[in-house]
């Protein structure tokens, strides 16, 4: 098991006994063992009991428990809980911004056992005979649950390939010599995707895969016709399906596209119904690739809310080959994330300038991930603001927002002659919260208009800018960042996520701001400093 997965068992756990009102001392110790072991580097598997009991936050009762969870799978006090839990509180229980608390009242007080049942409620205003249920917070739970119950059987791209590679190695083993290749929405790199897709070279065969908690469905070609088979099940507009339908005999998809007289369009492409223009006119743009990039330009450290330190992370970033990195650590409004006082922006000042000094030429940037104030202001004053490199302006907090709302507190922020960056403009986390709603159009104009680069945040349960709005953005001469908002090493490989996300859009090196070398960026954030 992983870190990721050990840890969340122990979050599961403390949320199955806080419901169930167990002692709130051993909560307390899974909870945090919970944050403790997700932040680990060293794979705890590799750990002997008592190297795990001497860890922060485990000790001899956690570290037997670790040891179970890695050598079965399992842990039976959690599986006790789980039974002791009707499924259907459970289920519950991953709706975002309902903890176990009011869950465990639901529960109690109005005998609710499931989503169904919780809506039913919602819609009698039976909940507003509860303490800390008022009108407001019902109809904000009602949105949460339909949002939820619309995107359940959905799945973060990232989560989608890591177990599409999985299953390749299975099908590979049990059909030896076949070609097997990914295809559908997994194939086309969708943000989400509800289903697992496999084109397999050859003759139906009957394969008996793992159980998964995704759908897999699996197609078959004869090699004469693998291309035209493979363009069909990729998918995207329907102008591509209906051209693998009138070709169905081509061995490749090139030679499909080229009996239509069209270039080849790349799988992200697919969904992009500018692209069909793009093939027929001769325009297709060539794709921001991997070794484009030249920088990474949010990245969080030890400083506010990151796992490691500030030279950890230029060490990491200057491994993987960039030639800079942006640091840009919450400010100080974000007591949440640690954000940073005056006092501590001038002592990461000092530390960067000796780094720059000690690692040049690699470079580190004097960045902030300034929050956006409700009325729109950048955090900090004037000063201080002005002796950063460059600025990203996120918001983080006061989600609820009306279009009109959300759209002039953006503008105002972009319109500060010390931003440099747009961060994540809508604030969603993909299958769990939409997003405050704005004006792109707007937005984007506002970036144009005051050279304002937007952010693509690689992290994949955000990928916003969403790729849709990509075309506009380059229309209008705004650089897209793709940024892995990394608050660890390895979060920088978030990169790649995001990387996917643009090229559905039709992002190019040249409208991609950290595909500029550190020299050119430089003199980006210059022209647009105060």
């Amino acid at each position: 098991m992983t870190n990721k997965e050990i840890a969340k068992s122990f979050q599961l756990l403390g949320e199955l006994m806080e419901l169930h009102g167990e002692n709130p001392f051993k909560i307390r110790s899974y909870q945090n063992a919970y944050l403790n072991l997700r932040k680990m580097d060293q794979p705890l598997a590799e750990l002997s009991e008592a190297e795990l009991a001497s860890l922060k936050g485990v000790g001899e009762a956690i570290s037997k428990k670790i040891r179970e969870l890695v050598e079965t799978g399992r842990m039976q006090t959690l599986e006790r809980c789980k039974a002791q839990t009707p499924e259907g509180l459970q289920e519950i229980l991953q709706v975002p911004g309902l903890g176990p608390k009011k869950i465990r009242m639901l529960w109690k007080e109005l005998g609710i056992e499931s989503i169904g049942e919780l809506l039913y409620a919602l819609n009698e205003n039976r909940l507003l005979e509860l303490k800390g249920f008022g009108l407001k917070t019902q109809e904000d739970l009602k949105q949460k649950l339909e949002f939820f119950q619309h995107n359940r059987h959905w799945f973060h791209y990232a989560a989608a390939s890591a177990l599409a590679g999985q299953l390749e190695e299975t099908l590979q083993s049990r059909l030896p010599g076949r070609r097997i290749e990914r295809t559908g929405a997994l194939r086309r790199k969708d943000n989400v995707v509800d289903r697992l897709e496999f084109l397999i070279e050859g003759e139906e065969a009957a394969i008996t895969l793992p159980e998964t908690p995704m759908p897999v469905h699996i197609h078959f070609a004869a090699a004469a016709r693998f291309g035209s088979a493979w363009a069909q099940t990729t998918g995207g507009a329907d102008h591509w399906v209906q051209l693998a339908a009138a070709h169905p005999d081509e061995v490749t998809e090139q030679r499909l596209f080229e009996q239509a007289g069209l270039p080849f369009v790349e799988p992200e492409l697919r969904d992009n119904p500018a692209a069909i223009q793009w093939a027929q006119q001769g325009k297709l743009p060539v794709l921001v690739e991997a070794a484009d990039l030249k920088g990474l330009l949010h990245a969080h450290s030890t400083y506010s809310d990151g796992m490691h330190t500030l030279r950890d992370m230029a060490l990491e970033a200057r491994a993987l080959g960039y030639q800079y990195l942006g640091i840009s650590d919450h400010s100080q409004s974000a007591f949440y994330a640690n954000g940073l006082k005056p006092d501590r922006v001038l002592a990461q000042w000092t530390e960067i300038e000796a780094l720059n000094a000690e690692l040049a030429p690699f470079r580190i940037f004097k960045g902030i991930e300034s929050d956006i104030l409700n009325d729109g202001r950048l955090d900090y004053g004037a000063d201080l603001l002005r002796g950063f490199d460059f600025v990203i302006a996120s918001v983080h907090s006061n989600l609820r927002m009306d279009e009109e709302k959300a759209t002039q507190r953006l503008i105002t922020a972009i319109e500060d002659p010390h931003t440099r960056i747009l961060g994540h403009p809508t604030g969603r986390l993909l299958l769990s919260r939409a997003g405050y709603p704005i004006d792109h159009r707007k937005v984007i104009d506002a970036c144009a208009a005051n050279g304002v680069a937007i952010e693509l945040n690689a992290n994949p349960y955000r990928l916003d800018l969403d790729w849709t709005w990509i075309p506009y953005a380059l229309e209008k001469g705004v650089r897209i960042a793709i940024n892995p908002d990394a608050h660890s090493k390895k979060g920088m490989l978030d990169m790649h996520y995001g990387l996917c996300s643009a090229r559905k859009g039709g992002l190019t090196a040249s409208g991609c701001l950290n595909a500029l070398s550190a020299g050119e960026i430089e003199d980006f954030f210059k022209k647009t400093a105060a």
